[in-house]
């Protein structure tokens, strides 16, 4: 069984016992989160479930397992002809979240 599941904005492809990395929510470790907006449901016996715009019942249980910081991101502004630059640099911040099951009503 796997679903699509939309989380902080982005969409997941999941199913029992992924990890994802989304952007970070305000949980703590080891807690439980529900991702209710399940966007598509596709079971074992091979009937694929798809909402509008979510299933409804439908729902993925997931455990926080850490919070960390992404790879650097390197920006860099140039103009050309005016002696214009400018180097910066992002980290986004993002939770892993461990996916415990996928239930359908």
């Amino acid at each position: 069984m796997y679903a699509i599941v939309e989380a902080k904005g982005q969409q997941f492809k999941i199913g029992q016992g992924d990890t994802i990395k989304t952007e970070k929510m305000a949980v703590e470790v080891g807690e439980t989160v529900t991702l209710d907006r399940v966007l598509l449901l596709a079971k074992d016996n091979g009937e694929v479930l798809i909402g509008s715009p979510v299933v409804d019942g439908a729902r993925a249980v997931a455990t926080v397992v850490e919070h960390g910081r992404g790879k650097k991101i390197i920006v860099f502004r140039f103009k050309a002809k005016s002696n214009y630059r400018r180097k910066t640099g992002h980290r986004q911040d993002y939770t892993k979240l461990l996916i415990e099951e996928i239930k359908s009503e």
